[in-house]
């Protein structure tokens, strides 16, 4: 009897025993679904703050970091995963199937990351931070894209001179420039090849015989790479420099000072790495007279370590000078001048020029569309190899949406040509790109797309001979043929 007791004793135990380890099972997963919930609720807080943070910008470093630290303390919890992924039904987290392991919810497929269009370059498709093509930042204020939209400088008709640096070696004197006083020498920037003048360096282009070369109509441009200055020692203080366009008169090509001239200088203040202005002085002499005149103008919130495009354009006695989008001199009655040189007075080389053109005649669009059937322009440019519209285009851009606004019925195929420079299949793919590239925008400008067609020609037409820069240049183009 005892015996027996003693086996029910325990059968009885054994039942207890097992309700009771199936209780603290229980009680176990509830306290791991509540160890879940308390460290998803104290990351949901953790991460709250840090938004709020980072929107009010203030500075909690040292405070996130402790409070940090605190939250991986419930690492030791057995129930904290952070693998795996979270169900949107329930807050489940760290499931590793397709399905929830608590509702059974489906695994969300994965989203796409959503595209942006680069505001510098235009761009699109981009998913990164920046921009696949020109390395803008995602975000980046389109301002200065859009201000573009306004720009009004036309380039000339038929190039005379142009230096790309294309096939220079680093560390020469530049081929195709003279020099007056200091040296210049080729360098590499980024990646991109241009000239990098020294302390007084003065240089002129070399061509045409040495021979003045500028008509009654002409335009030059340029690229200048602006810097920040503190690790420069510069001539008047640690964030300034400047250089210097000449447009003297004569018929000798030299170093004179007359004619019209003008700097662009930009500076910081001494104590804050951010660039303040850019400052224009400029003079300029009175036709037929030794009388100058001077002016000056101011741009805020110039880029530094970029590059920025400067323009000059010259219509038989009035001069206009944009740097970037914005027209920064104006002149109605000047001397006309002869050549141009360009010169820079820092002790560093911290100067640096590339894509030099000069181009001469201003032929209306309308009046070579009605001798010839269509027009040639080289007033839309690209970077080299590539399809994307250089933003100082916009000033030819401009002119050919008037043009088609004011004649609506006029329509055109628009021919993209480049030189034959490469492979030729490249370029004639590189040539469709570039027409179609045209076409957007003028359709994004408003003019109605089946009046425009685009073709590529790629080097199958040349103009010029292809074995110099100029013929290059000239090859380089952009024809627009009345349907």
């Amino acid at each position: 009897m005892k015996k027996f007791a003693l086996i029910a004793f325990g059968v009885i135990f054994a039942s207890v025993a097992t309700d009771a380890q199936i209780n603290m099972n229980r009680l176990n997963n509830a306290a791991k679904r509540g160890a879940e919930r308390a460290v998803e609720r104290k990351v949901e807080k953790e991460v709250n703050k840090a938004v709020e943070n980072a929107l009010e910008g203030n500075s909690r470093k040292n405070n996130d970091a402790d409070e940090y630290l605190e939250l991986n303390d419930i690492e030791e919890t057995p129930a904290a995963n952070t693998s795996g992924w979270t169900c949107e039904s329930c807050g489940t987290s760290g499931n590793e199937g397709k399905f929830c392991n608590e509702c059974g919810a489906k695994k969300p497929e994965a989203k796409a990351a959503a595209s942006w269009k680069c505001p510098q370059c235009g761009t699109d498709g981009n998913t990164g931070k920046f921009c696949n093509n020109c390395g803008a930042k995602a975000g980046m204020n389109s301002k200065a894209s859009i201000s573009w939209n306004n720009y009004d400088f036309v380039a000339g008709d038929e190039i005379i001179f142009e230096d790309n640096q294309v096939g220079e070696k680093v560390g020469e004197f530049p081929s195709k420039w003279d020099v007056f006083n200091g040296y210049a020498q080729i360098a590499e920037l980024n990646g991109e090849k241009c000239i990098s003048l020294s302390q007084d360096g003065e240089i002129t282009p070399l061509f045409n015989d040495n021979k003045p070369y500028l008509t009654d109509q002409f335009t030059i441009e340029y690229d200048v790479w602006i810097v920040y200055g503190p690790d420069y020692n510069t001539d008047f203080n640690p964030h300034s420099w400047q250089i210097t366009t000449h447009l003297p008169s004569g018929d000798k090509i030299r170093s004179d000072r007359g004619g019209f001239y003008f700097h662009h200088q930009v500076s910081t203040n001494r104590d804050v790495k951010t660039l303040d202005d850019a400052y224009f002085s400029y003079e300029w002499r009175l036709p037929n007279s030794d009388e100058t005149r001077s002016g000056s103008a101011r741009l805020d919130k110039v880029a530094i370590n970029a590059w920025h495009h400067v323009a000059i354009s010259f219509n038989k006695r009035a001069y206009k000078v944009y740097f970037d989008e914005k027209r920064m001199i104006n002149i109605p009655n000047a001397e006309k001048p002869t050549y141009f040189w360009i010169s820079c007075n820092q002790n560093e080389a911290v100067f640096f020029i590339k894509n030099v053109r000069i181009a001469k005649g201003a032929v209306p669009l309308y009046d070579r569309m009605a001798s010839d059937g269509k027009f040639i322009t080289y007033g839309i440019t690209f970077d080299v190899g590539k399809s994307v519209i250089k933003p100082e285009s916009m000033g030819e851009i401009n002119r050919i949406v008037k043009l088609m606004q004011e004649n609506p019925d006029l329509k055109f195929e628009v021919q993209g040509h480049t030189d034959a420079t490469g492979n030729a299949a490249a370029n004639q793919t590189l040539s469709e790109q570039r027409a179609q590239a045209i076409v957007a925008k003028l359709t994004e400008l408003g003019v109605s797309a089946d009046r425009l067609t685009a073709v590529g020609k790629g080097q199958t037409t040349p103009l010029a001979d292809n074995s110099t820069d100029e013929g290059r240049a000239r090859n380089r183009r952009v024809e627009f043929v009345k349907k």
